[in-house]
């Protein structure tokens, strides 16, 4: 039943903004440049890795060692603005018809996250990372990496399809109201380490 929710939600979505796809594509390759998409490997159902495609939002500028400048230097106040209206995070739906995500579950995080997990927080890859979760509309990333993964583990073992649409529901006022985008002194979040692990 999820899945095919999935398939018909995305299909819908994707019929719908179809222009809205296409206007942002080209404003992104005028103000970006190529490439429009960004592409990185992200830990999906049982931690298998998979590509996660989401609109570029930041520069390629590099330092005099040739590495890539700090996010917050390559945050475009138009790369921004995507970010705020959630608009980066619509090609994910190509990973929901790929079957790689569905549109509720917990975020997909980082492969080098993997080996910082406990068995506890582990359990957030028994289900599809999803486009938005619990922990997005619980604070998003304005909560700690231990929030995070404690509403992630909720979820797992209370997921239903009156949840999920809770869910769906709860995001679109959040991103209507433009919160929980970033944390405080970050682009977007600080990266998960031992660090949290251990305390």
């Amino acid at each position: 039943m999820k899945r095919l929710i999935d398939l018909t939600a995305a299909s819908v979505v994707f019929i719908l903004l179809s222009p809205l796809f296409l206007t942002l594509y080209v404003l992104i390759k005028v103000k970006l440049g190529s490439p429009v998409l960004f592409k990185q490997e992200r830990a999906g159902l049982n931690g298998t890795a998979f590509t996660l495609y989401k609109f570029r939002t930041m520069t390629a500028e590099t330092d005099g060692k040739g590495e890539l400048l700090p996010d917050e230097e390559r945050l475009t106040p138009f790369g921004n603005l995507l970010r705020e209206l959630s608009l980066d995070e619509l090609p994910q739906l190509i990973n929901v018809f790929k079957g790689d995500m569905s549109l509720v579950g917990p975020r997909p995080l980082l492969i080098e996250y993997l080996a910082y997990y406990t068995p506890e927080q582990m359990k957030r890859h028994l289900v599809k990372p999803g486009i938005t979760g619990w922990a997005q509309i619980h604070g998003r990333n304005t909560l700690s990496w231990e929030e995070k993964f404690k509403l992630d583990t909720w979820y797992v073992k209370h997921i239903s399809t009156r949840l999920d649409l809770k869910i769906l529901l709860m995001t679109i006022k959040k991103v209507v109201k433009k919160e929980g985008i970033s944390q405080e002194g970050y682009a977007t979040v600080e990266k998960f380490s031992r660090k949290e692990v251990a305390k």
